[in-house]
């Protein structure tokens, strides 16, 4: 662990990345006595892998059962710190990755970053939401606004409506998106569907959607709560569902992120020139942002013929074969990328194991598919006359847990005994490992 510990001092970092390992050093201390314990054998020789193994090392191998209750806020920092680590120097890597590498990366992070799903949200956006969200059903605006509801079947909509940017938090936009749809629509009108978007169009983006919230505000000018000030992460959503090869999809934490891995000043999340000067300007230099558009894959017609000669070919084969033959429908990868390819920088961020599993599809398609025949929502109290294992065993049968909780059991088990209640350590749990 001391030469795992050590070995960014050889690596040339930058200045962010410098931050970074400062940070990690600060919050190691407390925990210095259990990570010293853990036995490691790789030792990564460049940032980006050494923050992902010091992230294993803390989530999988790290005895959780020896920590102190003080000890979990440490730890948690200390992975939020090695995660914005990890981005910052993939995003270091996205800022000189000619098209190719750029590429080739996307198509790495298939599993992990649900890559299936996430162009699935998108091609239903391009075939489904580009009428006026004024025309739109209510289902189908918030897919565009990135909002997900109950009303989203999963055998309809086959995709998180949240990926890239969520905006379920922005309750004034939603509010205001419901009540006069077509005011979003003047705005979002000002972008052109085909080339580049230049930055007139977008300050005439910016006047309409900001002048939405300042006349909502005045109306309600008595309550002093409201405030007037547009959000720039909902407007990015929109941006980005409209332009996904000129616009990124922006959240409070992507901004942070992005703006350290781009190297720009950090903005707030109402500061449109920024974005638009700083983070936008900044992506159109990147060589790979600059790639013209790749042609059309042809290999599908040599498919036809090869299907057409076959009688033995296996059925489901031959099923998914024909789905690739329309080119106009189905492009190659590499168009596709191209076409989405600002908003799909969202695949440089940190993404755990679980991140796919955790795409509200997915959960609405299982409890769907796999409803159990009880649903456990007690409330264990400390009269409880169950043992702390039936009480754990329970508590871990809830539906809206993730499966990685469940190889903490022995670890629940064990803080539980120590006199903390079910649900406290799980919550604990969640926030580290979550």
């Amino acid at each position: 662990m001391r030469k795992l510990l050590s070995s960014p001092v050889k690596m040339p970092l930058s200045a962010a990345e410098n931050q970074i390992y400062q940070n990690v050093l600060k919050y190691f201390t407390p925990l210095s006595l259990n990570l010293m314990a853990v036995k490691v054998v790789n030792r990564p020789d460049e940032f980006t892998g050494w923050c992902r193994e010091f992230i294993r090392l803390c989530r999988e191998d790290l005895n959780m059962e020896l920590l102190d209750e003080e000890q979990f806020l440490p730890l948690k920092k200390l992975q939020d710190t090695l995660e914005a680590g990890f981005t910052i120097s993939q995003c270091k890597m996205a800022r000189i990755a000619p098209w190719p590498i750029f590429v080739g990366f996307i198509e790495q992070q298939h599993e992990l970053h649900a890559l299936d799903e996430r162009l699935r949200l998108l091609n239903y956006v391009k075939n489904n939401c580009q009428l006026p969200l004024a025309e739109l059903s209510m289902e189908d605006r918030l897919v565009f606004a990135g909002k997900h509801t109950a009303s989203h079947v999963y055998h309809t909509y086959d995709f998180d409506t949240e990926w890239f940017a969520s905006t379920k938090g922005a309750k004034l936009f939603h509010l205001l998106l419901e009540q006069c749809p077509e005011k979003f629509d003047a705005a979002l009108a000002h972008i052109p569907l085909t080339g580049d978007v230049n930055y007139d169009e977008y300050q005439k983006f910016v006047t309409d959607f900001q002048k939405i919230f300042s006349d909502y505000a005045q109306e309600q000018s008595q309550d002093s709560s409201v405030k007037s000030k547009a959000p720039l992460p909902a407007a990015t959503r929109l941006l980005a569902m409209r332009r996904p090869d000129q616009f990124i999809a922006l959240n409070n934490n992507k901004i942070d992120m992005f703006c350290k891995g781009l190297s720009i000043v950090k903005f707030s999340n109402t500061d449109f020139s920024s974005y638009w000067h700083d983070m936008i300007g900044t992506l159109r230099t990147l060589p790979w942002w600059n790639q013209a558009e790749p042609e059309q894959s042809i290999t599908e017609s040599s498919t036809t013929t090869s299907l057409d000669d076959s009688s033995d070919v296996d059925s489901d084969l031959i099923t998914e074969q024909e789905e690739a033959i329309d080119e106009k429908e189905n492009p190659g990868l590499e168009l596709i990328i191209w076409q989405n390819r600002a908003i799909l920088i969202d695949l440089f961020l940190f993404a755990d194991a679980d991140l796919s599993q955790n795409s509200n599809y997915i959960r609405a398609r299982d409890k769907a598919l796999n409803k159990a025949p009880k649903k456990s929502n007690s409330t264990f109290r400390k009269n409880s006359k169950e043992t702390v294992e039936e009480m754990v065993d329970k508590a871990l049968m809830s539906e809206d847990l993730p499966e990685y909780m469940l190889s903490k059991r022995d670890s629940i088990i064990a803080q539980v005994k120590k006199g903390k209640s079910v649900e406290k350590v799980i919550e604990l749990m969640r926030a580290i490992f979550g």
